[in-house]
């Protein structure tokens, strides 16, 4: 009976896949559950698929007797799966296979291999002959031999089924090849097709591979009656055909297939036949190469001819165009969509290592002279080669030592980056085998050097073919790393290596390879002593080391290298040696801890100047000190150009002839530097100037001594006569040496100018004939020598302008403005004698200001003004390079910038004049920088006065810059820094009194308002920023001041001034500007009317200025710049009341901020807001949804909401909102809607667009109820995005309940008014003010405070009387208000528990439901009410319930099967006291409630996590009950197959009597829409057949779940289709 149950099923799952649309991924499903069926019953399995096979033969087609194609047997895809199967159960089970099973299953394999034609077929039955072979080669061979009658070639697919068969077991087969061969090799020359040619072919390599496995021995003992001669008469024979006939064959694919047979049977063949076979074969193999784009098998098969040929006459014969072919290969690019490249690679160099055995020296012969003749690619190659070969058979290039070396020195000389890169390979090996301690190996050594300093970038010039070809930075790379490879680990090297490497350092081209250089000269260092003969001098490797350390990571970081070699050095003196152990690891250290950003350049040259001198210091024998300066002055007239090294050598140089106690010495090496100094360079001038100044410390006059007669020399004179004026570059070196002698002073000065300066007067007139574009680069360097310039200014001051001293006096006037343009913000000192040289040109002779400070290096007051007067553009020009040269914030501003600037005034004495000057000054006075704008105050403060004291007026006339400059000055009062506010009080005072010049009135006349000024100065001067209300009374007080003195016309531009001026930076003038501004509207605002119909009446009427002030209000962020706007507003509505408002009404409602702004300020008023708000609450009233009156238009409703929301803006407005809250809460909650609904609103291109009464009402309603002081209620609806709900039509209802909800939450007590007024609009005749009133009714049951306030039964009873309600709408949140009850009064839910649940279930019953939203609204509301009613409340309501809802667990609505779950498990956890009434309803849901998990929604399946634990305990078992409750908690993420299956695992031991009921309900959801149940019912199903004991697997009805599952893989879903495969091999059992 078992085994027509597993034949029954093996069957059903056969014909299963067999089906024509089964998918792949069911069909490789299907063939586990068959491996798996095999797995428990091999035997039965291949009776089953042996029977099934022969079923279902091949496919045939046909035409039947209606004229249609007819198919009839199995597609082959899933014949081939079944063989796989079927091989997959014996290899898992071959031990167990009985002998006779193995005969019938070779019987079926070669059943299927002889009638199955199709290639897979034929595949499968030989994959699964040869895994009968691997245990049974017997039954195997027999199958196939019988197949293979003599005298007729077998199948190919018999062949290659021998040909596995062999290579799988070795030792089972090779004994029979002999008779195979036997009977195969005589039909070799019968075979026609190429396909058959190929076969055999293949065949042969397998046999030849086992034969040779065989014989090694392997793991096991060969059979000693088996020989090589046994097959060699065979393999000869087939060696003869395939190498004479089919090696020349014209299809390619038998040509690879005979030379990679010949390869494998070449060592199996006698020796005497091969070697008449080579004359010919390797021609024919080579030739191969031209034919076939992949030439691993060529190569593979070649080598293993030559490997078995083992040198020979034949072979030497033909070995030059053998190895020439061969390094063509070898050279040849790699094709990248050939994947074997790599591997022909290393056959062809296993080719050559095999013929360097038997011919060393002609092969070395044949390949040294192509290591530097032919192409790039073949020198590579060539290269790549000699390497291979040093490698593989040292032994035979040792005795070719000398050829190899001689051979190398032209490739050296190569500029290919490949042959670089292979050369400095080819080094390494080279080294390892001890070629490069051979004499002439130096010039290896040099090329891997200069490798390591090749540019990163590599040279200019035609860019690599390929972007993967070698550059100069991978030769880089190559080379530093073979060098330290080779002096670490190459010890017989290192003797070497020092001596070669060391010399090195000092070759300037070899630089940028210091670093590595110095790393491996370290450690050769550190491995033992090393010789010193012969090598550099200890000198001259201190300054080179310490040289190239001046910029540390320069060269890859060379200066850690450079001091750690230096520190290893043996050669210096022992107090050196000393000296530099302590001091080299502080340096190291330093570097360690920074990086190339982190660390201070000028801090590091000081240490490391610090350390060289402190070194020769320490040494006690000076003599040592005198090669070092003779060896500094060698590498620095050999530098190769580097600043840095230069500036270090220059400055060594100075040091070490500052510490040697011999003058002469001093004076020949300085009078050397000299005459060899490249003045052209500015390094070498700098450099040269550094030395000069640190030798002279010691050797002041030795130095000076020097400079005098360089002085004198040709080098700093200009060449005369007749040919000077074609030595233009003569002139230009003389400027350079010039300039070079005054760096020399400037720094002879520092810290000597007592010595040195008697000398200046001698030396000052060589610095005048230079250039600026020369002189100017070495202002910088003055500036810490405060000493030098001012010597040029001394000699300036005793020069006059006379006429024959004119061209001085040019190349004065060009000098300060270049000087002035190029200056650096680091010298201001020279920067103050630039522009006193500035001002002595433009302020005319003896007019210079009276109360203008010096400078003391200033010039004479007898030289003479430029004429004529400079340009309005050189004016400018002036102004902006003067004023641009502020220099550093701690410094003041020059006294001559200010004499500079009252010189340009004095030229041009006017108000455009001051306005011009002003305009450049500006940006000082507003800068955000208090340095700036302290500098600027102080020079307006000046021109300012030197304007008042120089102002001669003859005639009344208006001051026009007076507007521009008071609002520019006056708001800088409040400023943070005392100074800069007094000093503005002072400008203020000084343009006040300007003004009254300007009047008429005298320069002394005593003005009664200027005479406060000074007292306001005075509480101004405090250190300490003053009080705000200080700060504000002078800006009030000034601001009286100015309007009291400002002539009327002026007025209006001085207040659009001052309104401009609120942007300003600094926030606190800012601030002032506005302060000073509104004190002007409320001192002369009245005159502001009368400027209508005089001049200018268009630009400044008072609807000109509120616009101004409009449009200042939006872009403002601080509050008390809106104060000042807001007050600035009232005080001009208290001084004009009728002009502001009627501007105000002619504007409309506001829309932006600043008109928002605006209407609150005038209505802060506390007599306004009262006024308004009574007519504002009827006009709403007649808005409103239902009003009687429909004859106003709904324009006037958004108007009046606006006008009430900048009403509610108004703090003086909230006494009176309060006062009538109820009614206008009730009217804006009625607005909301609007007639049918809010309506979005219309698209912003409609010109007649206007806001809808609903958004209105929104903001409006925001903006009552926090004025009122329920601003927490805005809050908390906008967190709750209930705002933006209300204006969306079909949410409506959902914002009005945030907003009910967030009122009875915090604003309780203001509600039964509101409930009151609301609770008979349920009654309307309009549906949009029944879904406002019932959706804010039923919200606010579901708190408590309707219980508190005694509204809960008056709201009860309203919402019960909606069920007959016409909107569905109005009934469904009816239901959900009376649902809320248990979340807001669950004490008294029970009370009205009846009326509750009546109202319930009258809802689920509901006809007119379409959409079940009345029965959705329903399951949720008995969810919240069966938590607060007991058991005998709802016993008689519980079946009736559950079976109402059971239909909803499958809807197609997700929201409804959610509920519906949840009130599922809600009812389980009421009827768990009356098992036998509510127990059979749990077991009922059960398994829904499992297979729902899988749900595509995933509330639906939190839903049913909640239910199944509430359902658990009614199961009667405790593992279950457990494991609901441990992995079905909400936060758990669920593992839903091993879930499933411990589930049915617990049921089948707990409840054994549900399996019938279980198996029943998933194969009913076999049907279920969503593809995610189906296939959890098939899994499910699967899992309980799994548990299931004996007895109730065989009383399963095995049919009905097979054709249920044959069904199911028809499914359209894939993962469907692979579920019911999975389960039908769990169908094994029931077995």
């Amino acid at each position: 009976m078992v085994e027509s149950r597993v034949r029954r099923l093996a069957l059903a799952l056969l014909e299963a896949g067999a089906a024509p649309g089964a998918e792949p991924e069911a069909r490789a499903a299907l063939g586990a559950a068959l491996g798996a069926l095999g797995a428990a019953e091999p035997e039965e399995l291949l009776g089953a698929c042996g029977h099934f096979l022969q079923q279902h033969p091949r496919v045939r087609h046909g035409i039947g007797v209606i004229g249609v194609i007819g198919v009839i047997g199995l597609p082959w895809p899933w014949r081939e799966a079944v063989l796989a199967s079927v091989a997959a159960a014996i290899r898992s089970r071959l031990p167990d296979l009985g002998a006779g099973a193995a005969a019938a299953a070779a019987a079926l394999a070669a059943q299927e291999m002889e009638r199955g034609k199709e290639p897979e077929r034929q595949e499968a039955a030989g994959a699964l002959l040869v895994e009968l072979g691997r245990r049974f080669p017997g039954p195997a061979l027999e199958q196939l031999l019988r197949k293979f009658p003599p005298g007729i070639l077998p199948p190919p697919a018999l062949l290659r089924t021998l040909a596995r068969l062999a290579a799988a077991n070795v030792f089972g087969t090779v004994p029979f090849l002999s008779s195979i061969l036997a009977t195969l090799v005589p039909l070799l020359p019968t075979a026609r097709d190429d396909s058959m040619k190929c076969t055999l072919c293949y065949a042969l390599q397998c046999f030849s591979e086992s034969i040779q496995e065989f014989l090694a021995g392997g793991t096991q003992d060969p059979d000693p009656t088996v020989g090589a001669d046994d097959f060699g008469l065979e393999l000869g024979a087939a060696f003869d055909i395939l190498s004479l006939q089919w090696l020349q064959a014209r299809d390619g694919k038998v040509r690879l297939a005979a030379l990679e047979a010949l390869g494998s049977m070449s060592s199996l063949i006698p020796g005497r036949q091969l070697q008449e076979q080579l004359p010919k074969l390797v021609p024919a193999v080579l030739g191969l190469y031209r034919k076939h784009p992949e030439p691993f098998p060529v190569s593979k098969s070649l080598c293993q001819l030559l490997a078995a040929a083992r040198g020979g006459r034949a072979l030497e014969a033909q070995l030059e165009p053998l190895l020439a072919a061969l390094l063509a290969q070898l050279v040849a690019p790699a094709d990248p969509k050939v994947p074997s490249s790599s591997r022909n690679q290393a056959e062809l160099l296993r080719c050559f290592s095999v013929l360097a055995l038997p011919f060393p020296a002609r092969l070395l012969a044949w390949l040294l002279p192509r290591l530097h003749g032919g192409s790039e690619r073949l020198r590579q190659g060539a290269l790549r080669l000699l390497r291979h070969l040093l490698n593989s058979a040292p032994s035979q290039m040792e005795m070719q030592k000398d050829s190899i070396l001689s051979a190398l020195k032209v490739p050296l000389q190569d500029e290919s980056n490949k042959v670089k890169l292979a050369l400095v390979q080819l080094i390494s090996a080279l080294a390892h085998h001890g070629f490069l301690e051979q004499p002439g190996a130096e010039a290896l050594l040099e090329f891997l050097v200069q490798q390591c300093a090749l540019p990163a970038d590599g040279p200019p010039g035609i860019p690599e073919e390929n972007p993967e070809d070698p550059t100069s930075a991978d030769v880089r790379s190559a080379g530093v790393s073979t060098l330290l490879l080779l002096s670490s680990t190459v010890p017989r090297l290192g003797h070497v290596l020092w001596r070669f490497l060391l010399p090195l350092l000092l070759r300037p081209l070899l630089a940028p390879a210091l670093a590595p250089l110095c790393r491996s000269l370290t450690r050769l260092a550190r491995h033992g002593p090393r010789e010193h003969e012969n090598l550099p001098s200890p000198q001259a490797l201190t300054v080179r080391l310490l040289a190239v350390s001046w910029r540390p990571w320069a060269g890859g970081g060379r200066g850690a290298p450079a001091l750690q070699l230096l520190r290893e050095l043996r050669l210096v003196p022992p107090e050196l040696r000393e000296s530099w152990n302590s001091e080299i690891p502080k340096l190291l250290r330093l570097l360690q801890e920074n990086t190339e950003e982190s660390l201070d350049q000028q801090e590091w040259e000081e240490k490391l100047l610090q350390f060289f001198r402190e070194s020769l210091s320490s040494i006690p024998d000076k003599s040592w000190i005198c090669p070092l300066v003779a060896e500094t002055f060698r590498q620095l007239r050999d530098a190769d150009g580097s600043a840095a090294e230069k500036d270090f050598l220059y400055r060594s140089m100075g040091t070490a002839l500052g510490l040697w106690p011999g003058k002469e010495l001093v004076r020949r090496q300085l009078q050397e530097l000299l005459e060899n100094a490249q003045y052209q360079e500015e390094a070498e001038r700098e450099g040269l100037a550094s030395c000069f100044g640190i030798c002279a410390r010691s050797h002041p006059e030795e130095t000076l001594e020097k400079l005098e007669e360089f002085e004198q020399s040709d080098a700093c004179r200009k060449s005369q006569g007749f040919f000077g004026i074609f030595k233009d570059q003569n002139q230009l070196d003389v400027e350079q040496s010039r300039a070079a002698l005054a760096l020399c002073l400037a720094h002879l000065s520092h810290g000597l100018f007592h010595i040195f300066s008697p000398f200046f007067p001698h030396f000052f007139p060589i610095f005048f004939p230079i250039s600026p574009p020369i002189f100017s680069p070495f202002f910088p360097i003055f500036s810490p020598f405060p000493n030098t310039f001012p010597c040029f200014s001394r000699t300036r001051t005793s020069w006059t302008w006379s006429g024959g001293r004119q061209p001085w006096r040019s190349a004065w006037a060009a000098f300060p403005w270049e000087f002035l343009r190029a200056e650096s913000p680091e010298a201001p000192r020279l920067r103050e004698h630039a522009l006193s040289a500035c001002a002595s040109l433009v302020i005319p002779g003896g007019r210079r200001p009276r109360r203008a400070r010096r400078s003391r290096f200033s010039l004479s007051r007898d030289g003479s003004a430029l004429e004529p007067a400079l340009g309005e553009a050189e004016r400018a020009e002036l102004l902006r390079a003067a004023l641009g040269t502020a220099g550093p914030e701690q410094e003041p501003f020059p006294a001559a910038l200010t004499e500079l600037l009252q010189g340009i005034l004095r030229r041009r004495l006017s108000p455009s004049g001051l306005q011009e000057i002003f305009a450049h000054l500006g940006p000082w006075i507003r800068s955000p920088r208090e340095p700036e704008r302290e500098r600027g105050l102080g020079i307006s403060k000046s021109l300012l006065e030197f304007f008042l004291e120089n102002l001669d007026v003859r005639a009344v006339t208006p001051f026009p810059a007076l507007p521009a400059l008071l609002a520019l000055l006056a708001p800088r009062c409040s400023d943070g820094i005392p100074g800069i506010r007094a000093r503005s009080l002072d400008c203020v005072g000084a343009l006040l009194r300007i003004q009254l010049c300007f009047q008429g009135f005298s320069r002394d006349h005593r003005d009664e308002l200027l005479e406060e000024l000074p007292a306001l100065r005075a509480g101004l001067e405090n250190p300490e920023i003053p009080d705000a209300s200080v700060l504000w009374h002078t800006c009030e007080r000034l601001g009286v001041v100015v309007g009291r003195r400002i002539p009327a016309e002026q007025l209006p531009e001085l207040l659009l001034e001052l309104l401009r001026a609120w942007d300003d930076p600094e926030r606190n003038c800012g601030r002032a500007a506005a302060a000073i501004g509104t004190a002007l509207i409320r001192e002369r605002g009245g005159i502001l009317h009368e400027q209508v119909g005089i001049q200018n009446s268009q630009k400044f009427p008072v609807p000109a200025l509120l616009a101004a002030l409009r449009a200042r209000l939006a872009p403002l962020p601080e509050p008390q710049l809106q104060r000042a706007a807001r007050a600035a507003l009232r005080a001009l509505a208290r001084s004009l009341p009728e002009r502001v408002l009627g501007c105000l009404l002619a504007w409309g409602p506001p829309r932006d901020s600043a008109g928002r702004c605006l209407w609150g300020a005038l209505l802060s008023e506390p007599s306004l807001p009262p006024a308004l708000l009574e007519p504002l609450l009827g006009r709403l009233s007649r808005d409103a949804p239902g009003a009687e009156s429909r004859a106003v238009s709904a324009a006037p409703g958004p108007q009046a909401a606006g006008a009430l929301a900048e009403l509610a803006a108004a703090p003086e407005a909230a006494a009176a909102l309060r006062a009538r809250f109820p009614e206008l809460f009730r009217a804006l909650l009625l607005l909301l809607g609007g007639p049918a609904g809010p309506r979005p609103p219309r698209a912003p291109r409609d010109p007649q667009h206007r806001d809808t009464p609903g958004s209105c009402a929104v903001q409006t309603l925001k903006a009552i109820l926090a004025r009122t002081g329920n601003d927490d209620v805005v809050r908390d609806v906008g967190n709750a995005g209930g705002w933006e709900l209300m204006e969306i039509p079909e949410r409506h209802h959902d914002g009005i309940a945030l907003l009910a909800g967030a009122m009875a939450r915090l604003c309780g007590p203001r509600l039964p008014p509101i409930v009151r007024s609301l609770i008979p609009v349920l009654g309307s005749a309009l549906e949009c003010q029944r879904v406002t009133s019932s959706a804010f009714l039923a919200e606010l049951l579901s708190h408590k405070v309707v219980t508190d306030l005694v509204l809960l039964e008056p709201i009860l009873d309203a919402l019960t009387a909606l069920e007959k309600d016409s909107c569905l709408l109005v009934r469904v949140l009816a239901l959900r208000g009376l649902g809320n009850v248990a979340s807001g009064s669950p004490e008294k839910t029970r009370r009205h528990g009846a009326q509750l649940l009546a109202s319930m279930l009258h809802g689920m019953d509901d006809k007119d439901d379409p959409k079940d939203l009345l029965a959705l609204e329903a399951m949720s509301g008995l969810s919240k009410i069966l938590d607060h009613l007991e058991e005998r409340d709802v016993r008689s309501m519980l079946l009736h319930i559950a079976i109402r809802i059971r239909p909803f667990f499958d809807s197609e609505h997700a929201e409804l099967r959610r509920s519906s779950i949840i009130l599922f498990g809600n009812l389980s956890r009421s009827g768990r006291a009356d098992s036998e009434v509510f127990s059979e309803q749990i077991l009922n849901g059960l398994a829904p409630l499992l297979l729902h998990l899988q749900d595509p929604q995933p509330g639906v399946v939190k839903a049913c996590k909640f239910a199944l634990r509430m359902c658990g305990p009614g199961l009667g078992c405790e593992q279950l009950r457990e494991m609901f409750g441990n992995h079905l908690r909400e936060e758990r993420v669920l593992h839903y197959g091993e879930f499933t299956n411990d589930v049915c695992k617990f049921l089948m031991r707990s409840r054994p009597e549900l399996l019938g009921r279980l198996i029943s309900t998933n194969l009913f959801y076999f049907r279920s829409p969503w593809q995610e149940l189906r296939a959890a019912a098939a899994m499910s199903l699967g899992f309980l057949v799994l548990h299931v004991d004996e007895e109730q697997g065989q009383q399963l009805d095995l049919d009905q779940l097979i054709s249920a599952l044959q069904l199911l893989l028809k499914d359209p879903a894939p993962t469907v289709r692979i579920k019911a495969a999975e389960t039908m091999g769990r169908l094994v059992r029931i077995l």
